[in-house]
Parts: C-alpha cells; structure tokens; sequence
C-alpha cells in the first residue's frame, strides 16, 4: 500500500466521526484528474457530507467507506476537481445574459442595427428610456461614420443608444446620449492631452461618440443603476452558467458595493452554491486611497459570516487597453501613430504604499496591467511590499499580461506572483493583426500573452476568462492556450502552454489565485468535495476535441448543482 493512500485511509479514520450519518459516497470506474501533481490521477474518491476522506485505488478507498456508502459508477467519464476562474466579473457577465449582449452573433453593421431595432422592441436592450446594447467587438470602433448613419437618425434621433465593447472599457454614445451626459466640444477642448484620450472627437472637438475608459464612466453616470432585483436575477443566472461550466468557484475582481450586496443576498437565500473571492477596487483616480483600502478591510470584516463569499484583496487598475483606438495600456516604447505611452492609472510611489499597506494587512493584491511596462511596475510595488514585510505567501497576482517585456519574466517567481492570463484571446485574428500589430514596437508584439515562458522561468499560471469579456468556457481557453491558433495563424507558437499544465492552471493554481488553496482545488482529503464530470479524456483526445468537451455533472460541497451522476 502506497504512503499516499496511507495517509488518506488515516485521514478517512481521523475525520469520520465528524460525517458521522453524513451522506457518503464513492465515485469509481473514471478517470480521475486529481490537481495534485505529486499523484495526479486515482481509481475512485470518497466523500461525506461536503468534504473529501479518501483518494486512490478503487479497493484502498472502498475500505475507507463505511458499509452504508453509495458507490456511483462514472462509467468511464473523466472528473476532476471544480473548475475555478482567477479573474471574472460574473454578477456583470450575468446581467448580459439577461439583457441586450449580442455574445457572438454579430458582425456586420446590418447585424449590429437589426439586433438593436429587435432588444428596444421586445425592451431587453432598454435601461430607462436608454437603449443599451453590450458586447460590440471592438472593430466596429473604426466604422464611426457608420455608426453615426445608423444611430443618430431615423428612430434614433431622439433615442439615446449606448454600444458598449466587449472589452469593458470601450464604448460609442449616440448624440442625444452625449448631450444627455455633458459630452461636447467645450469638456473635450478643455481638457489636456491625457484627458482627451478618453474621447473620440473632430478637429474642432466636437465628439464623435467613441469612448474609453473615464470616458464611459461619464456616460454611466447618467444611466439608471439596476434595481437590486434584477442584479439579484443577473446574480442567479451568472450562478447557473457557471455551474453548467463545471465552474465551482471564481474571483470577482471588482466588486462594487451592489455587487457585493447581491453575493450577500446570494449567499443568504442559499442560491449561490459556489465559492466566490470579492475584490473591492482602489481607484487612485478618485483620491485617498488610503481611505478607499480602510473601506476595503470593512467589507471584510463584514463578511466573515456569510456563506460562500470572502472579501480576499483589493483590486487596481495599472493601465487601460492596447487596441487602436483606445491604446491606454502603457508600454515602454511609444504608440507609432502618436507617440505616447499610454495612462499609468497610480504614481508608482504611491501604488508602492498601497500594496504594502494591504499586504501587511493579509489582504493579496490583484492588478490589471495589460501594457509591458504597466507589468513592471506591478511588479515593482509588489516588490516594495514583500521587501518591506517579507514574503509569507500571499498570492498576489497580475491579471491580462498582454505584453511583459523578457527581463520581468523571471520576477513573477522570485516575488511570487501568481500570473492570471486570459488565454483565450492568444490568437491571431482581427482584433490583435489589425488593431494592434501596426501601432506598437514589433519588439513588443513579439511578446504577447508570454505564459509558456512564465511557466519556463518557474512562475505560476493560473487561468481566467475575465467573462463577460470573453466565455468563461474553460475548455475554449485551453485549446486557445495550447494551439494559439486563430482565423489569421499562429500567434507565437514558442508560447503554447501543454494541456495538463492548464488543468492546473484551472484548479490548484486558481485557488491559490483566490487564497483558497487549503479548501478547494485540488482533489485531497479535507478539501470541499467539488468536482466536475466531463464527456472525456481531455488529456488524451484531439485538441479539436477538447475544445468542444462538454461538462455532464457539476457538484460543489458534495451536492449537485449542474446536470445528474451517470
């Protein structure tokens, strides 16, 4: 008998009177992925109530059960621990699912105007008297004039329209929405050159409708705020498409107070049947982040009582986005049509304050930084908080990563930091051939999404899909990862990441993006009995066939919450 197994029928014994007439199972006859690379795979698990006992050998482990355990046959199906998603915005990727997202079923202007005239009719698209549409791929933004023919005019002329980019930090505004918001010609011209980057505008200033970053906040401004109501039915529809994925547990990574309201509410009805870790965001924007962190801890001391969700950290924003026309992400080497570099969103001093601050306090850091030079200095002040209170483990994590320049690659091991890519969007098509290629140093678009080399250097990946910016379909992400093939080629071949490196990616590695890693990701005695069934040996089939693996059975804490056991 193994030591491993060993030690599982020890931990079987030691826990079993605390199941004492808990329901007990044991699942066998499958593949089965543990997370564990010390002994990755096993014959069959046993379970009470919502924990794991025993782990190993179909005999080993039914010794472990007790006479009254349920043996259910996985009949040859593949299950490994609950998928976990290190960077999402689910309560936001809910509210697309119950509302005008055109997800991807457009991509001509006639497409983009039929689906419109179809969400303001049968009234999904509508917030107040706001036609609002979500989802707009980001090449749409070069048709400006276009999109002035079709929504400025006709039964538009008096309707405000919002299109809001799949990207989350894009947007294009009809004109009776702009002078709704306070958007002319006067606000642009008086702004300095930083700031006018927000907008799209004319030669004399007169606006254009395109929008980025503080530019849509401008606009969200005067847009009704959803009713908890219906944040609470986004909640439970985001809740069902994440278990119908196999996903178990993910990151919220930023966490308004309604949001944060609508996981309480979640939790307390008992609807939410996940795990969530919430980050408040510091918005050094706004001023006193030192206050905005104070507010932060109160969120979590708030929440030490309620169910399934945990205040873990905070969440800041380093930069914007790389594609033309927004280029907010800040490189080290200018943008070659205009010569800037893109917004850092925090003086690095104080940025540097800040994470020492929250470190010192147990709570992990989480930045966005999609630009090469937005990562080094992520990099540099989380460096400042290991240096100033040593490194007891905390992940702190950098999410996007679009861009990390060679030299930074080894720090994310030697600090640490847990590196969150969206692998997904590795492919070479429109959005990075057409809208990013041209414009940035070819030194630096040689360095995109760069995780093989994270993993080469000793770092740690962990997966993400930043849904509803993208499907949270993890199996999509992974064939992305492993193939990086797109409609226009390969994107840097030398960065495919190998399957089962991204199993892990999605469980252990995850949950330690969302410090949860003594609980959940992992297949291992005392760990939440989580899993997901899968259609089939994704470790073994195509990666065509892996793309398109479907999830047969969903169970967080020992129950089912997606499809039925076989």
């Amino acid at each position: 008998m193994s030591r491993w197994v060993l030690t599982l029928l020890l931990c079987s014994c030691l826990q079993g009177a605390s199941f004492a007439g808990a329901d007990e199972r044991v699942l066998y006859n499958g593949k089965i992925f543990t997370g564990e690379p010390e002994h990755p795979y096993a014959e069959a698990v046993a379970i009470r109530g919502d924990k794991i006992v025993a782990v190993g050998n179909r005999d080993e482990v039914s010794k472990a059960a007790t006479a009254s355990a349920e043996f259910i046959d996985l009949k040859g199906n593949f299950l490994m621990p609950g998928l976990i998603d290190s960077h999402c915005h689910a309560i936001d990727g809910g509210m697309t699912l119950i509302s005008a997202d055109i997800g991807e079923n457009v991509q001509s202007m006639d497409e983009l105007v039929a689906f419109a005239a179809g969400a303001k009719k049968s009234g999904r698209g509508m917030q107040g008297d706001i036609l609002t549409v979500s989802g707009i791929p980001l090449a749409f933004w070069s048709k400006n004039r276009e999109l002035n023919d079709s929504f400025n005019t006709g039964p538009y002329a008096d309707q405000p329209v919002l299109l809001e980019g799949m990207d989350g930090h894009t947007a294009w505004a009809n004109k009776v929405l702009l002078k709704r918001a306070g958007i002319d010609k006067q606000l642009i011209s008086g702004l300095d050159a930083v700031g006018r980057g927000y907008y799209g505008f004319g030669p004399d200033f007169e606006p254009n409708g395109f929008l980025v970053d503080a530019g849509v906040d401008k606009v969200d401004e005067v847009l009704p705020k959803p009713s908890p109501e219906r944040m609470l039915a986004a909640g439970r529809a985001a809740v069902e498409y994440m278990h119908g994925l196999g996903i178990t547990a993910w990151l919220d990574a930023a966490a308004s107070d309604e949001i944060l309201a609508t996981y309480r509410s979640l939790a307390e009805s008992g609807d939410l049947k996940s795990h969530v870790a919430a980050l408040p965001v510091i918005e050094f924007k706004l001023g006193h982040p030192e206050q905005q962190l104070a507010k932060a801890l109160e969120w979590r001391d708030r929440f030490k009582n309620v169910p399934g969700v945990k205040i873990v950290g905070i969440k800041v924003f380093a930069d914007g986005v790389l594609e033309y026309p927004s280029q907010t992400a800040v490189l080290s080497r200018p943008y070659r049509n205009t010569g800037r570099n893109g917004e850092l969103l925090f003086a690095p001093a104080d940025f540097a304050r800040i994470a020492i601050a929250a470190d010192k306090q147990g709570m992990l850091v989480h930045v966005h930084a999609i630009g090469d030079q937005a990562v080094t200095e992520a990099l540099n002040g989380i460096a400042a908080a290991r240096k100033a209170n040593g490194n007891f483990g905390l992940p702190h994590t950098i999410t996007h990563l679009q861009l990390i320049r060679p030299e930074d690659i080894p720090r994310f091991r030697e600090l640490g930091v847990i590196a969150s890519f969206q692998l997904y969007w590795a492919t070479a098509e429109t959005d990075t051939i057409e809208l990013v290629k041209p414009y940035i140093d070819p030194a630096l678009y040689a360095w995109q999404y760069p995780a093989r080399s994270v993993l080469d250097e000793g770092g740690t990946i962990a997966g993400a899909s930043d849904w509803p910016v993208s499907t949270a379909n993890v199996f999509r992400a992974i064939y992305q990862a492993e193939t990086r093939q797109g409609p226009e080629g390969v994107l840097d071949a030398s960065q495919r990441v190998p399957r089962e490196a991204m199993l892990y990616a999605y469980t252990r590695n995850a949950a330690r993006a969302l410090a949860e890693q003594a609980r959940i990701g992992s297949i291992a005695p005392g760990k939440q009995a989580d899993f997901a069934l899968l259609d089939r040996d994704v470790l073994t089939v195509t990666a065509e066939e892996a793309r398109d693996t479907k999830v047969l059975w969903t169970i967080v804490g020992g129950k089912t919450v997606y499809g039925a056991q076989p």
